[in-house]
């Protein structure tokens, strides 16, 4: 194996609030640990994009300013996200960044059209949703954790995440998915604060780039024991 994966954080500069860089850092060092070479490529408006040797985009959350600025530049992309996204590439795009690729964004005031890639559209709520929460996924069999701080709600039959228990601004659902497009609400950063989801879309890129490669288990104790501390104080 003599090829690197290629990783894109799309709008790095832009769109990173809330330390959701981090989410890179787990990544590759996930990736690491399995013994693969990793290419971090940073692009942002003033760029070309080429995906043709993209394995994974990572987009993180933004202000409402940089959202519309992110949007007007990936428009021109939108084909090329739409075969990306069909050819079962993967997109992790956490915050407000993933509506970027429904049909409705309500950005302050404004009612903007998104990418419209996907028929989700997001609804602007009377209270601004804040809360901590413990979620039920079918991804995996565990629990998502994670911190949510946004001023629209989703609209969509096919959410990524269900509150089991919120404290602050209660919600129905949060993201979506489709293929390997994962996008949610949910910060964080949620591949830190959530080690078996991260190792479940890692081993899921892995096997869809390196069809033979043996993988290895990863050595997360400090991030689980963290994850566990956080569930056992937020039931009490």
């Amino acid at each position: 194996m003599n090829n690197k994966l290629n990783i894109l954080h799309l709008y790095y500069d832009l769109m990173n609030l809330y330390g959701e860089s981090g989410n890179i850092k787990a990544i590759e060092y996930y990736l690491t640990q399995q013994n693969i070479k990793t290419n971090l490529i940073q692009k942002s408006i003033n760029d070309d994009i080429d995906l043709s040797h993209i394995d994974l985009i990572y987009i993180g959350c933004s202000t409402e300013t940089n959202q519309l600025i992110g949007l007007n530049h990936l428009k021109q992309y939108k084909e090329e996200l739409k075969d990306y996204i069909e050819n079962n590439k993967f997109i992790i795009a956490t915050g407000n960044s993933f509506e970027l690729f429904g049909k409705i964004i309500h950005n302050n005031s404004k009612e903007v059209k998104g990418l419209n890639i996907f028929d989700y559209q997001t609804i602007k709520t009377e209270k601004r949703i804040v809360n901590e929460g413990i979620f039920k996924t079918n991804l995996i069999k565990e629990n998502i954790i994670g911190f949510q701080n946004h001023n629209n709600k989703i609209e969509t039959n096919n959410p990524i995440l269900l509150p089991l228990k919120t404290k602050g601004t209660p919600i129905k659902c949060d993201g979506y998915n489709y293929k390997n497009f994962y996008g949610t609400y949910t910060i964080g950063p949620i591949l830190v604060r959530n080690p078996k989801l991260l190792t479940y879309l890692l081993n899921k890129l892995i096997k869809e780039k390196y069809k033979d490669k043996k993988i290895k288990k990863v050595d997360l104790k400090l991030d689980e024991l963290a994850y566990q501390e956080f569930i056992n104080n937020y039931y009490k």
